[in-house]
């Protein structure tokens, strides 16, 4: 399983691989910055899955730092702060922070934090709107759309264009998409996918997005460009 990469930008080099330490015992990959710009260059380059970020950093405080990324960038961001630092938890949050733990801290405490904002996260995620093209699955609210028109699905179908949805590029391998509809282990015949696929299909080029599911011979299916 792919660890979970954070990034932790903080001054102090003892926070720093204290932190480092805790993240790697709890399965998570740490990278470091000691300063606000480098903080903002790493930010910028990689891909991270959350930022613990002091506030009181040089070169760029952590409220600069927060503000410059969150003009492009929604990863999750957790400050670091002083006790006594109450009006800058209250900017924090007003420039998008999503939690604080204020030093000196636990360990323990702040993993725990960062677990919650990471299920948090993917709960939303799990929820949100896709767009591909002409097509759009919500399925928090059992909704397909082509065009904005709806387009009603059963719930194996969309279940099966919801997976498609969240890895767009990637081609599911039959076996592979079998396990995460059903569950790993579970007797399915390649007719009962073959026919959800079918009809599933056919209701999408009805609605006019006829490329929604493209077949790779030998290897699975994948979503299209969905361009009508």
């Amino acid at each position: 399983m792919t660890k979970r990469q954070l990034l932790v930008i903080d001054d102090d080099p003892q926070i720093r691989a204290v932190l480092r330490i805790a993240f790697d015992q709890a399965g998570y990959a740490a990278a470091e910055a000691g300063d606000g710009a480098e903080g903002l260059a790493k930010a910028r380059s990689g891909r991270f899955d959350l930022i613990v970020l002091d506030i009181g950093l040089p070169e760029m405080d952590g409220l600069a730092l927060c503000r410059a990324l969150r003009a492009s960038d929604d990863t999750p961001i957790l400050f670091l702060t002083a006790r006594e630092d109450e009006i800058d938890r209250v900017l924090g949050f007003e420039l998008g922070g999503d939690d604080y733990v204020t030093k000196p801290f636990s360990p323990r405490e702040l993993v725990a934090r960062v677990g919650a904002i990471l299920k948090r996260g993917a709960r939303a995620s799990a929820n949100a709107a896709l767009k591909r093209g002409i097509l759009q699955v919500d399925p928090s609210r059992h909704g397909c759309t082509v065009k904005g028109a709806p387009v009603t699905l059963t719930a194996r179908e969309m279940e099966i264009l919801t997976h498609l949805m969240r890895y767009p590029d990637q081609v599911a391998a039959r076996p592979a998409l079998t396990d995460a509809l059903y569950g790993a282990g579970t007797a399915v015949s390649d007719r009962t996918l073959d026919s959800h696929l079918r009809n599933l299909r056919a209701k999408l080029a009805e609605a006019g997005c006829a490329d929604a599911i493209e077949t790779v011979h030998g290897v699975g299916i994948r979503m299209g460009p969905c361009r009508g």
